[in-house]
């Protein structure tokens, strides 16, 4: 194998490879990137034990400036060989397999030899052969993870809930991502004819998979087998596993009928948020507390070591009866995060229980619960 590239090029695609490849394996070639040379292009290959990523540089891309001498295959320790690629000195270099499975890296007055691997070794990849597959754009891909993968659990303890449960059916696309202690929910409209399906995805996955779809523009092709998922490009292939189980049944826990409702700025009310939660970080429980009223909605916040704030908040208008409740104020951060530069209505029951935030021309598309904290 012996090819000349441009050295941008390819790094681009080798820190997109690099995304699913893992220092920490019991499987000594998977710290590896397998690199497998055609005469249409080079293909980049990294993996782990939850995702896989496929990249494809054509020759005919004229940005690669892509000269091939010999096609072949072989698999380098991933971190050295980006670095070494990373700190070359031109802008194309060139790689040669020699004997034994050497790697010659030349780029300028640069030369390297490092070792590498027979790329017989590399663990294929799943053969898809899913008849059900969907099309959507990336830039629709991207915001339905980002408004879901940030409520997904950290603990391992309930597996199912650190991932997002994707249900496709009826032409719509819902996604709900839950801790216990909130919730996120999205629902788009997605032509997908008689294809239906009801899938949970890594959380971790679908973060890479967002940092890897750099092309907004982009259709991404979604197929599914018994335990992966496939998003496909035209240049790369996404594969992730499937977690096992049932997701439970979320739509019991949103609530239909509620006793207060005020409505907000996000972009107003996330400041107070975190002006509060510089004071409330200091305290033991990391909580705020908000006293609604009629006349004035009011935020607290207070560490006994370093001194209390309080805020009177601008709100758009508020209805119903006065209530005070104290929550994380990190949850509410996220959530706001999640809705961007819009308005939202913020929907309570009691103290006790669960309250609702959802943009105010949502009509149920996007729905997001936060569960408060009670005080004494």
């Amino acid at each position: 194998m012996k090819l000349t590239l441009n050295r941008t090029e390819f790094m681009q695609e080798l820190q997109t490879v690099q995304r699913a490849i893992s220092t920490k394996t019991t499987i000594p070639i998977l710290t590896g990137v397998k690199l497998s040379l055609s005469e249409k292009g080079l293909t980049m290959t990294g993996s782990n034990a939850d995702i896989s990523i496929e990249t494809f540089l054509s020759v005919e891309n004229e940005k690669a400036q892509m000269q091939i001498e010999k096609t072949g295959a072989i698999v380098l320790q991933a971190r050295f060989f980006s670095e070494i690629v990373r700190r070359l000195p031109e802008s194309t270099l060139t790689l040669e397999v020699l004997d034994n499975n050497q790697v010659a890296i030349t780029s300028g007055k640069a030369n390297f030899t490092v070792n590498g691997l027979d790329a017989d070794s590399y663990p294929h990849l799943p053969v898809v052969e899913s008849q059900d597959s969907i099309e959507i754009p990336a830039h629709v891909l991207n915001k339905v993870v980002s408004e879901t993968v940030f409520a997904v659990s950290q603990h391992e303890s309930r597996p199912i809930l650190t991932g997002v449960h994707f249900v496709l059916e009826n032409q719509k696309l819902l996604a709900v991502a839950t801790d216990s202690h909130r919730l996120s929910q999205r629902v788009i409209p997605l032509e997908s004819g008689e294809t239906a399906f009801n899938i949970v995805i890594p959380g971790k996955s679908l973060t890479e998979l967002s940092r890897s779809l750099t092309d907004e523009e982009e259709a991404i092709q979604i197929s599914i087998m018994d335990n992966q998922v496939l998003f496909q490009t035209k240049t790369m292939k996404f594969y992730s596993r499937l977690l096992e189980g049932t997701y439970p049944d979320t739509n019991r826990l949103i609530p239909s009928s509620f006793n207060t409702e005020i409505e907000f700025s996000v972009p107003e009310l996330l400041q107070a948020i975190e002006r509060a939660s510089l004071l409330s970080h200091e305290g033991r429980n990391n909580i705020v507390r908000l006293a609604i009223s009629e006349e004035a909605v009011i935020l607290y916040g207070n560490s006994p070591e370093i001194g209390k704030v309080e805020e009177d908040l601008s709100f758009e208008k508020v209805t119903g009866d006065p209530l005070e409740i104290s929550f994380n104020p990190d949850y509410m951060k996220a959530a706001l995060r999640a809705f961007g530069d819009t308005s939202i209505v913020i929907r309570f029951i009691s103290a006790i229980r669960p309250f609702t935030l959802e943009p105010t021309e949502s009509k149920g598309s996007f729905i997001q619960l936060i569960t408060p904290v009670r005080t004494n």
